[in-house]
């Protein structure tokens, strides 16, 4: 008994006044029994699980709670006595909850918790005083006492009811904690405190979001796998509030879930789903009030991540966005494009992630219209956030792979503007040209990339130069030399969309500069074997060839042409194999292009001035061969093969010229011009040249074709004896030329079907030929022609000693 009235002492002297106390005896002395009773423990053993609603009433969790502080309180309530009511608090709050000792700590939890009730409806007056001390005990180290704090806030949270939102941000910064906590009673215990506050929530239409985005979106960057699933069921319950609308401040949040998507998991990836689902359905449905631009950096980051689920998630959401916003999202392209490019070369594993980017990609390129061609950069309609240069995107790249993106650049959602998109209305934005065509250049330069991102890389380049042909010709000096490379793709399918781009190039109006022909700036870097071609001189020309010193481009090409073509000889003189595989298959593709006269008398004008003689003899052989066999050039042969217009003249005396670096091929000219007499003038040359195997070879190639389809009029014109002596003169000479071979043979069988003239002589022989005819109307002078031959055909004999000089010299000791 006297230690009992010590500590009966010690307490009374505590009590910061006496007037705290009622003016009865009975009352004072219960007080003082419940203030002993508090600091005096109560084992474990007598505790009872809590029931599923914790609502302190008279007992709780083993506690035996005297009526008479509920008494008290409730008599202060009655008085209106709110100074007494504060020092209750007070006390309970200093000299118990937030005392060192852990009972006394613990009755002054369940002390706290019983004052909320018995002041009921009027709790919502202390509050602050009531749940600060009970979030202290939150932090506290033994984790029963987080339990008692657990069950104390539940209760005073229950009788306050909607009365606790304006503390909502710190009950949720404290619950956030809790849902972490390792001790299952107390995790359990802010489950049941959670959803109360929940069910608060979604009841009043009082919340400000306004005031808790800015810790959800400090939260939301959590690692904690229960702080992250705490996180989206909250904001799976905002979302689900028709009096919130969370879809104004997605900005925010966006990033923070695509990272929580990424968690380990499944149930908690499941939740970010479902979540991120929800927003992308509201956003179809109202994308008149969806801040677009503010999230369209965000989505481009998660777009390249390294998990199938984010990566998938994000392209999905960013195709929705390029199809609800459309030129909205123009300015956003080089970034749209750097993420998506290179999923289009997924193989089947990644085949959803591959078929929706081919839908951004396809989406995107629709939104470039010709009036981005003309659309002046300083006039907008409008103003949209910058795209971040690349180090801004490297910057916020990595941070959001450490989970610490910064959103404060976006967080100034009331003075943004809202894009409102309508069938109406075309909103006017600047197209960022020069960051698309560099995220174009890089991709082309990136051999590790995949052969579908290069096609769609070479399409987009085509679709600028046809949308938009003025700006893009600032940037061709520097494709350029890339597009050339593109040439030697493995791929048939890359080289012919390069082709397409080239061609576009070489053919449009906005390329027309000035001056005709190549720019040396511009050029591509010289490969190992370096095209020389000396500058223009009038000594090339005669009388005969006129128009030849000056570019071949016709009004459907444009100054790029000469150079594209100066260009491409200049790659096929470097890279002999890609002229070996690849080369005739380009000029083809090409002639389809392009015109295909442009192409021969351009590259025959260049050829003729070529100082590798070697080379120029290899591709004058290959520009025969595809002149002679391709489809694709019947309308050129047959406007070779009349020589009726000075332009077919003209590009008869082009050819020949550069025809001249090989004997064979030049025969063969004349033959698909009809020009007989030369062709036996030229094989009566061929006694003065050096004859090799090569040689041989070209012309039992000839032998060959003249038994093609192609050479059909010619075998006809051998009823015509007459008239045609010098086409079997040459047919002759070829024969003898030849040793004798399988060709040897061709050929004799061939002539042996040649008619006798007098057989074959009608009473219409007096009629000069038409061969004669047309021979004297071309006007082309044979002579200069065959003294031209000659000339070349000395500089190739000269050089072909030089070579043998040389070797001779590198082999002797």
């Amino acid at each position: 008994m006297h230690g009992w009235l010590e500590r009966s002492k010690i307490l009374v002297l505590g009590v910061p006044s006496a007037s705290l106390l009622p003016s009865y005896a009975m009352s004072k002395y219960y007080f003082f029994w419940w203030l002993l009773w508090l600091r005096t423990p109560v084992s474990d053993s007598h505790r009872e699980p809590a029931p599923e609603h914790l609502y302190l009433a008279e007992a709780k969790a083993g506690w035996v709670l005297p009526p008479s502080l509920l008494r008290l309180v409730r008599e202060f309530v009655a008085q209106n006595n709110t100074s007494q009511i504060k020092h209750v608090i007070q006390i309970l709050s200093q000299e118990f909850a937030l005392s060192q000792h852990p009972h006394s700590r613990k009755g002054g939890l369940i002390g706290l918790a019983a004052c909320s009730i018995a002041l009921g409806k009027d709790s919502g007056l202390y509050l602050k005083e009531l749940i600060e001390p009970v979030l202290t005990c939150f932090n506290d180290a033994d984790s029963r006492l987080r339990y008692y704090a657990c069950e104390a806030l539940y209760n005073i949270v229950k009788v306050a009811r909607g009365s606790v939102l304006p503390h909502f941000n710190v009950l949720f910064d404290g619950l956030s904690k809790l849902a972490a906590d390792p001790d299952p009673n107390v995790k359990s215990g802010s489950e049941l405190l959670d959803r109360l506050l929940k069910d608060i929530v979604t009841e009043s239409n009082q919340f400000d979001l306004v005031g808790f985005i800015p810790l959800l979106r400090e939260r939301i960057y959590s690692n904690n796998q229960y702080a992250r699933q705490f996180i989206i069921s909250w904001i799976l319950v905002l979302e689900s509030v028709p009096d919130i609308n969370l879809l104004d401040y997605l900005p925010e949040i966006l990033d923070g879930l695509f990272q929580i998507l990424g968690d380990n998991s499944k149930e908690i990836r499941k939740m970010c789903e479902v979540a991120l689902g929800e927003f992308l359905k509201e956003i179809k449905k109202n994308p008149s009030s969806v801040k677009f631009a503010e999230m369209a950096n965000i989505l481009v980051i998660h777009c390249q991540a390294a998990d199938d689920l984010i990566q998938l998630t994000a392209m999905c959401w960013m195709r929705e966005f390029i199809q609800l916003a459309g030129r909205v999202m123009l300015p956003y392209s080089s970034g749209i494009l750097t993420a998506v490019l290179p999923c289009l070369s997924y193989d089947d594993r990644k085949k959803n992630i591959k078929e929706v980017a081919n839908v951004c990609n396809q989406s995107l390129m629709k939104l470039v219209i010709p009036e981005d061609d003309e659309m002046d950069e300083t006039k907008q309609s409008m103003t949209l956030p910058a795209e971040p240069t690349s180090q801004e995107s490297l910057s916020k790249t990595e941070a959001a792979s450490s989970g610490s993106l910064d959103a404060s650049g976006d967080s100034n959602f009331s003075n943004s503007s809202v894009f409102t998109v309508t069938s109406s209305e075309r909103i006017q934005v600047t197209l960022n040209l020069d960051g698309i065509v560099q995220v174009l250049d890089c991709h082309l330069h990136d051999t590790s990339i995949g052969m579908m991102t290069r096609i769609a890389v070479l399409k987009w380049l085509y679709h600028l130069y046809i949308k938009t042909p003025r700006k893009m010709f600032r940037h061709t000096d520097s494709l350029f030399p890339i597009l050339l490379r593109t040439l030697s793709d493995e791929s048939d399918e890359v080289i012919l969309k390069d082709l397409e781009v080239l061609a576009e190039i070489a053919s449009s109006p906005a390329g027309q500069t000035e001056g005709h022909g190549p720019s040396d700036s511009s050029d591509v870097r010289p490969g190992p074997v370096e095209l020389h071609i000396p500058a223009r001189t009038s000594q090339l020309s005669s009388s005969g060839t006129k128009g030849l010193e000056c570019s071949p481009s016709t009004p459907t090409m444009n100054s790029y042409f000469y150079k594209f073509m100066i260009n491409l000889l200049k790659r096929f003189s470097s890279e002999r194999k890609l002229l070996e595989t690849r080369g005739a298959f380009i000029i083809r593709q090409l002639c389809l292009l392009l015109n295909a006269e442009n192409i021969f008398h351009s590259m025959a004008d260049i050829l003729l001035r070529e100082e590798d003689l070697k080379f120029a003899s290899t591709m004058v052989h290959t520009l025969n061969t595809i002149l002679l066999t391709s489809s694709e050039l019947f309308q050129l042969r047959n406007q070779l093969k009349d020589l009726r217009t000075p332009e077919s003249r003209n590009l008869f005396c082009c050819l020949y010229r550069s025809w001249c670096h090989n004997p064979v091929t030049t025969v063969s000219l004349c033959f698909l011009t009809q020009n007989y007499k030369h062709a036996y003038d030229l094989i009566q040359k061929f006694g003065d040249l050096e004859v090799t195997v090569d040689f041989l070879t070209e012309v039992d190639k000839l032998v060959q074709l003249i038994e093609c389809p192609i050479f059909t009029y010619l075998r006809l014109q051998l009823l015509d004896v007459k008239n045609n002596p010098y086409l079997i003169k040459a047919l002759y000479g070829l024969l003898m030329l030849l040793p004798q071979s399988s060709a040897f043979q061709l050929l004799s069988h061939r002539l042996q079907c040649v008619p006798n003239p007098e057989l074959m002589q009608t009473t219409d022989s007096t009629k000069p030929s038409t061969g004669f005819k047309r021979m004297t109307a071309s006007n082309i002078d044979y002579t200069e022609l065959l003294q031209h031959f000659e000339k070349v055909q000395n500089k190739h004999l000269e050089a072909r000693s030089e070579a043998v000089s040389e070797a001779a010299v590198g082999t002797s000791p």
